[in-house]
């Protein structure tokens, strides 16, 4: 009995199983779809698996994720044009077809609605009813996922799905925008997001190449339509005439320098996850965590609170992997290229660039640290949900933890960032003009920095444990500290006079 199903009703789990069934009828039609991946290709990776003793799923997200620098380069040899969008579109979907195998029919089904959608609805429309779409297919992949594979980690559609989303709510807003900026109408939201606005809806192919990028459809990162256009036809590099707009950098290291460190964060996650697993390594699923065992928990606080950090640490660097892997890939055919200045200056390779490693690791604030965490959710939650919205967290944190899934560990970790939120403004306000110089490595600087990620380790915890009883037994082994800390910091600073700001 799964998760789900011990805490539903028994006509709710027998409805579930029925729509699921359901669903399942369909395969025998979309089988026949799985054209694109040879079978000595399967053959092989098969073969390979028994060779390193590594699973066949891990190997061929793997294998995905660094195909695609070869196919990279073939992307920047190719003709500006629809030969472009038309190889994107078509090695997009052979890499989910290796790695997810029938379920990459998902990405198809919900990109071909969503452009029906834009087709036939007007963008004031299409903007508030394709997102909500978007997230109600994500939400039944969730719960499907949840209820047949609870607390599993095995992959499915639903990573590359979160990926879609992002990229279907974004177009839906960049059409709206372009509308509104062309009819001259007064929008705040719109004026600030006027860079990647477009004037009207791609064709098929372009729009089937954005959603299946390959350089972005298995881990991201789900940038703007406007930069994976530009990209395609030219346009960031040269002008209508076919001059440069500038001194055309070599993408050489923007593309070797994300690869070799997306190697390097794959060795210490490989190294460290065996050294301090969160979960259990032999049975994850089902047995109880390693930081809730008896023999954990007789330890002190200290300790177990050590091991969960260095737990928690190693395990992020799985996701610098796939991030970093992922920037190179799409700065080889200078996707990942920001353009350049009035004056014909490079802007930079931000466009791709979903974390920044040191900057996370030593920020003195969850905003600092936010910022430099899974870049393009955040633009999409700060462009799509939180300036749409007049500027709500309870919108933009509850957006973030419906589009991540159901499991009350993401609750619990959502509902506790405020919290953090709440008392760091407060500080801002009331005790750095007393001690900041300004200086990150200031002694009141380093202080933050280690505040920072002591708290922010406590509280994230849930995420990584996914059950509600085991998230609860784990905070209630450490007494609520962070919660209880943060609280009492909250009430105290409170009570503090604001500094009188400096006279100019």
């Amino acid at each position: 009995m799964t998760g789900m199903e011990r805490v539903l009703p028994d006509f709710v789990c027998k409805g579930i199983e029925n729509g699921i069934e359901y669903a399942y009828s369909f395969e025998p039609y979309f089988t026949p779809t799985l054209v694109l991946v040879p079978g000595f290709v399967k053959e092989a990776v098969e073969s390979l698996s028994q060779t390193t003793g590594q699973d066949v799923e891990t190997l061929e997200y793997l294998l995905g994720m660094l195909i695609c620098y070869p196919l990279g380069m073939i992307m920047l040899a190719l003709p500006y044009g629809k030969v472009k969008h038309l190889f994107s579109f078509i090695l997009g979907a052979f890499l989910l077809q290796f790695t997810i195998g029938i379920q990459w029919i998902h990405q198809l089904i919900s990109s071909l609605v969503a452009y029906a959608m834009f087709l036939v609805l007007p963008a004031k429309v299409a903007k508030t009813l394709v997102p909500i779409f978007a997230m109600v297919y994500i939400t039944a992949g969730h719960l499907h996922r949840q209820y047949i594979n609870y607390l599993g980690w095995d992959m499915d559609f639903t990573g590359p799905q979160m990926v879609l989303t992002m990229k279907l709510y974004s177009l839906a807003y960049n059409l709206y925008d372009g509308e509104v900026l062309r009819q001259g109408k007064e929008n705040r939201a719109s004026k600030k997001c006027a860079e990647v606005a477009i004037s009207s809806l791609p064709g098929i192919i372009e729009y089937l190449g954005y959603t299946f990028c390959f350089a972005s459809v298995l881990a991201g990162p789900a940038y703007e339509y406007k930069f994976y256009a530009d990209a395609c036809d030219g346009s960031r590099l040269y002008d209508k005439h076919g001059k440069p707009r500038g001194k055309i950098p070599s993408q050489v290291w923007p593309t070797l320098r994300p690869l070799l460190g997306s190697l390097l964060c794959l060795g210490i996650f490989v190294v460290g996850s065996g050294m301090y697993p969160l979960l259990d390594p032999s049975d994850p699923q089902n047995a109880s965590p390693v930081i809730i065992t008896e023999e954990m928990l007789a330890k002190p606080m200290y300790v177990r609170y050590a091991y969960s950090w260095l737990a928690l640490f190693f395990i992020r660097f799985k996701y610098y992997f796939a991030w970093m892997n992922a920037e190179g890939a799409n700065n080889i055919w200078y996707a990942g290229f920001e353009g350049f200045d009035v004056n014909g200056e490079p802007k930079g390779w931000e466009v791709s660039n979903n974390i920044d490693v040191i900057q996370f690791e030593t920020a003195p604030n969850l905003k600092t640290l936010s910022a430099a965490w899974n870049k393009k959710t955040a633009n999409w939650l700060a462009r799509y949900v939180y300036m749409r919205t007049g500027g709500s967290l309870f919108a933009t944190y509850g957006m973030s933890a419906f589009w991540h899934g159901f499991y009350p560990g993401y609750y619990l970790f959502f509902m506790s960032v405020p919290l953090i939120s709440f008392c760091e403004r407060l500080g801002r306000k009331k005790l750095t003009p007393r001690f900041s110089n300004g200086k990150k490595w200031s002694p009141y600087g380093i202080l933050c920095i280690i505040t920072t990620s002591l708290f922010v380790e406590y509280m994230i915890q849930p995420f990584q444990l996914l059950a509600y009883d085991w998230a609860v037994v784990n905070w209630k082994n450490y007494y609520f500290v962070g919660h209880i800390l943060a609280v009492v910091f909250y009430v105290v600073v409170s009570q503090m006079p604001t500094p009188k700001k400096k006279e100019a």
